[in-house]
């Protein structure tokens, strides 16, 4: 399982490598296709240049070529992501028995659940670098993930054996609504200054994702953490009462967060008001 496991790892820093060269081709409106280049003297690099965290160690942080400094963002995103991927593996197979994937007989539902859950992690990754570094969050990005995510969760419900499954695809949908609503609402009432329009998308990214109640856990964390950084970061002096926050970096952590801890948050939570 342990080597399994790295593999999952490495796979992850690959995905965060292509993460990184997708957010911004799409940040300067570029096709996906050909080679990485280094973004200040836009020299080609060679597949030595671009090994996920691996060349940023070697090369010390600059390029090859000018010698400018690579921005952290890119081993970060690279760890993060292969770091979580590998967790979510844990998460859905820790008690499977290794002898299952060398077989090749793949409990199905663990399978799709893990599927969608790295392309839940790529996405909110991407969400979370263009938001915090642009203050954007871009429909080219969440409109086709709202479907594919709705699409892998209707499946695993169905494939669930469980009478309820049969109404789960109706509790995505109503999920999805009050996500979407309750930042439309907000869109309406402050006439779009509290919110973008991008905020509206994702809240359904988030509802069709994570289904009911966990979507309330999720906008609740969300709340939570910009509260507290927003107001450290106003009385650090980095921030000023009506700035804007890119609220979307926080809305995919807390969307992650919830995906694979909700449950037990809304239980914790549940308890503390008995």
């Amino acid at each position: 399982m342990y080597m399994i496991s790295l593999l999952v790892f490495v796979f992850g820093l690959t995905i965060g490598s292509f993460i990184n060269c997708l957010v911004w081709r799409l940040h300067k409106k570029q096709t996906i296709l050909g080679r990485s280049y280094c973004p200040n003297c836009k020299h080609q690099l060679a597949w030595f240049d671009n090994i996920p965290l691996v060349s940023y160690i070697f090369l010390r942080g600059k390029c090859r070529y000018c010698t400018k400094p690579i921005s952290m963002q890119y081993p970060m995103v690279e760890l993060i992501v292969g770091l979580l991927f590998a967790f979510a593996f844990y998460y859905h197979f820790q008690s499977v028995s290794p002898s299952f994937f060398w077989a090749k007989q793949f409990p199905t539902i663990s399978f799709l659940s893990l599927i969608r859950d790295w392309f839940l992690i790529s996405v909110m990754m991407i969400i979370f670098i263009y938001d915090l570094r642009w203050y954007l969050i871009l429909d080219i990005v969440t409109l086709p993930s709202i479907i594919i995510v709705l699409l892998l969760n209707i499946i695993i419900g169905h494939l669930t054996a469980d009478a309820s499954a049969n109404f789960y695809w109706q509790q995505l949908l109503i999920s999805g609504i009050i996500g979407g609503g309750f930042f439309l609402l907000q869109f309406i009432i402050s006439n779009g200054r509290w919110i973008g329009g991008g905020d509206i998308r994702l809240g359904l990214l988030m509802g069709v994702a994570l289904g009911w109640p966990n979507i309330l856990v999720a906008l609740f964390l969300a709340y939570i953490c910009g509260a507290v950084i927003g107001i450290g970061l106003i009385l650090a002096g980095r921030k000023k009462w009506g700035s804007e926050i890119p609220f979307g970096i926080f809305l995919s952590v807390s969307t992650l967060v919830t995906l694979f801890f909700g449950n037990q948050i809304l239980t914790w939570y549940l308890n503390i008001l008995k």
